[in-house]
């Protein structure tokens, strides 16, 4: 599955994007697994709550499955304006 982070999430890992093989069953899993690969997925999830998910371009939760997704998308909350 592609795999995309944007604004500040993109700038703690340091790349726009990567293609991933997972067994995670749920975006939390996902997350669990990127943040035992290194410190800066670590940081970029430190906080849930000041992250919004996307799957294949629908907002969803941490606790969405991800069985058929084919993008997952990261990125802090919008605002208006």
């Amino acid at each position: 599955m592609d795999v995309l982070y944007f604004a500040w999430v993109r700038e703690r890992i340091g790349i726009p994007k990567e293609k991933l093989e997972t067994e995670a069953a749920t975006v939390a899993d996902l997350v669990a697994e990127l943040i035992a690969r290194e410190d800066r997925y670590a940081a970029a999830f430190a906080d849930l709550s000041a992250l919004r998910v996307a799957l294949d371009q629908e907002l969803s939760d941490f606790s969405a499955p991800l069985n058929g997704v084919r993008e997952v998308a990261f990125f802090p909350p919008m605002t208006g304006g």
